[in-house]
């Protein structure tokens, strides 16, 4: 995942115009600037739980209480890094930065 510079207030400003109910409740629309889409993504992907594997309908249940297309966005946690998979598709789970 690219590497970007985000201060503070910038990211509280963008999840505040996201998630206008808070960080648990729904998102209001998904961006299409790609700064804020990992703004976005990061603040989801934190709804799982990092060590635990989740089925993919655990992961479409956790998504669809946020936004409608949750199809979307669980293609978008993967492409950008935030939740990896098995190869089959049967297994989901908070990717971790690898270590060296």
């Amino acid at each position: 995942m690219q590497a970007m510079t985000v201060t503070n207030e910038e990211k509280q400003k963008v999840l505040s115009n996201y998630f206008k109910q808070g960080l648990d409740g729904p998102l209001s629309q998904y961006p299409s600037k790609e700064k804020r889409k990992l703004i976005i993504l990061e603040a989801i992907a934190g709804r799982f739980e990092a060590g635990t594997r989740y089925t993919e309908k655990e992961v479409n249940a956790v998504l669809q209480t946020m936004y409608e297309d949750f199809a979307l966005i669980r293609r978008a946690l993967i492409d950008y890094g935030f939740l990896a998979r098995s190869l089959d598709c049967t297994e989901y789970w908070v990717a971790e930065e690898e270590q060296s």
